[in-house]
């Protein structure tokens, strides 16, 4: 029963108590992967952010209970109590979350199924002829594999080779055909794995048979990122990670096929849809680590072990037991970022993305043209005047605060595909609608006069509004068509006012739990 469930989480709430509160707020969400909790203690108008307690088993209960009641899984809820043991507890599925930080309030998925697109979805493709050769591959293997059984006294026992037709089956299921020189390997040994130990061949990656290569690309799938936990802290941001255009910039394509594991979330993969000046079959790191882009390796399979053999050559290895490390600096090329501070004296033509934290005075954004690849800027307590030097740059992600209300830089910017605007005086925000790429916006620290105007923008998919700003749009009816998520950004809100307005927006939120009741 959800009623038995809750009372030992407010039982909990009730006995961390400080001296003197007048009521508690726990905002969790709670599901086979686990709790998370935020909110805290008042005492006469103060609010405690800190002492509240996480009963992580009374709320996985809790969840399990809710889970059988209403079929949720994970689940959102909201348990208010007083000193006198009252206690309210609402809950819902996780369409709804709580959300903290700036702006925090809460967010509501309305499309589930929609992915942010991918910048490098859209990027000239590669023409050029693979560069691996099968032969040359299988050579320089067979040699690897020699030079590595001479340093470990002895040769490592590989699977058995792949047959062609389970190779052809899987370039079946994986959607692409894999590289010659690839493909070659497979005729060789099906991976590197026997039982549960692993040879690690790629410098630390173990080979992945081909069952567990189509098993990847199918858990992994085009690597799209959802809208659940989406704001404009985490955008499709992607950076060039390569000085040419050889990489697509996503953070996942279905033509990237993961065929070595470090095992920690992050793959080698042989890239099938390069950009205009890479080459099918290039090798590429990317994976847990790379959202900001993949990181490039080699051009082909063949160059990747003739440079595994050059390092063997020079003795750039270590031997730890049966295993074998090979020493090379650090290969993956980080974007240019700046964190803090103003913008510096020169600003490096590489630079991709900076953050200028607490400038006193106005920002001048001028320097900021010599930084042709910027892709994102953001004034965090900071503010500038003037917006003009954004319109030659290729920012996608725009983070400001305003003196004056002038978006009129702005105007049928090409790149830009999320904007946090903040100002301090009214906002004419019509330019927005000649935005053609952009979906996040983020106007709750913003005065706008003409809200209603939202409803022209082409693809807006987030928005984030005060409950002021929402009652204005709703109650005119100018709520864009095209959301697949939305942020209420008022702290005060309580889950009642939550689902009032994301059923204002459409979601069915009838069925949401409340349970009152007394310790």
């Amino acid at each position: 029963m959800v009623e038995q469930a809750v009372q030992p989480i407010v039982e909990a709430i009730v006995a961390n108590a400080p001296n003197g509160w007048t009521h508690a707020v726990l905002h969790g969400r709670a599901g086979r992967g686990g709790t998370g909790v935020t909110g805290g203690y008042s005492r006469h108008g103060e609010k405690w952010n800190t002492g509240l307690p996480n009963p992580y088993v009374e709320l996985m209960a809790l969840a399990e209970s809710v889970r059988e009641d209403r079929g949720w899984e994970p689940v959102s809820l909201e348990i208010r109590c007083r000193p006198s043991g009252e206690y309210r507890l609402v809950a819902f599925g996780d369409a709804i979350s709580r959300v903290t930080g700036t702006g925090s309030g809460f967010e509501v998925v309305l499309d589930p199924d929609y992915r942010l697109p991918q910048p490098g979805r859209h990027q000239e493709a590669g023409t050029a002829a693979p560069m691996g050769d099968p032969d040359v591959a299988v050579a320089r293997f067979r040699a690897y594999l020699e030079r590595r059984a001479a340093i470990l006294g002895h040769p490592e026992e590989l699977p058995p080779p792949a047959t062609a037709a389970a190779i052809d089956e899987a370039e079946r299921r994986l959607g692409h055909r894999l590289p010659s020189d690839l493909r070659a390997l497979y005729l060789m040994a099906d991976g590197d794995g026997i039982g549960y130990e692993n040879r690690y061949l790629f410098q630390g990656n173990a080979w992945l048979s081909l069952q567990s290569m189509v098993a990847e690309a199918t858990d992994w799938g085009a690597g799209e990122r959802p809208w659940y936990g989406w704001d404009l802290e985490w955008e499709a941001v992607v950076f060039d990670t390569t000085p040419t255009d050889t990489v697509r910039r996503c953070g996942g394509h279905p033509g990237w096929l993961r065929f070595g594991s470090s095992e920690d979330g992050n793959f080698l993969a042989v890239d099938m849809a390069p950009a205009r000046d890479g080459h099918p079959g290039q090798v590429i790191r990317t994976g847990r680590d790379y959202d900001d882009g993949p990181a490039y390796v080699a051009d082909s399979i063949t160059s990747l072990l003739g440079h595994y053999l050059e390092l063997l050559d020079r003795g750039a290895y270590e031997k730890h037991g049966d295993h074998i490390s090979l020493l090379e600096p650090d290969r993956d090329p980080a974007p240019q970022q700046i964190i803090g501070g103003d913008i510096p004296d020169e600003v490096p033509p590489t630079l991709q993305a900076i953050h200028i934290n607490d400038v006193t005075g106005l920002v001048d954004l001028a320097p900021l043209t010599a930084a042709p690849r910027l892709r994102r800027l953001h004034l965090n307590r900071s503010t500038t005047a003037d917006l003009t030097p954004v319109r030659e740059l290729p920012v996608e992600s725009l983070r400001i605060t305003l003196t004056e209300g002038d978006l009129t830089p702005l105007e049928a910017h090409p790149h830009l595909t999320s904007l946090d605007l903040t100002t301090s005086a009214p906002a004419d925000i019509t330019p927005l609608t000649t935005i053609p790429h952009l979906r996040g916006l983020d106007l709750s620290g913003a005065d706008v006069p003409n809200l209603p105007v939202l409803a022209d923008l082409p693809d807006l998919r987030y928005l984030s509004l005060t409950g002021r700003q929402w009652t204005t749009l709703l109650n005119e009816g100018k709520v864009p068509s095209t959301l697949a998520a939305a942020c209420l950004a008022d702290a005060d809100a309580t889950f009642d006012d939550a689902l009032a307005w994301a059923g204002r927006l459409g979601l069915d939120t009838e069925n949401a739990l409340r349970v009152t009741g007394t310790l």
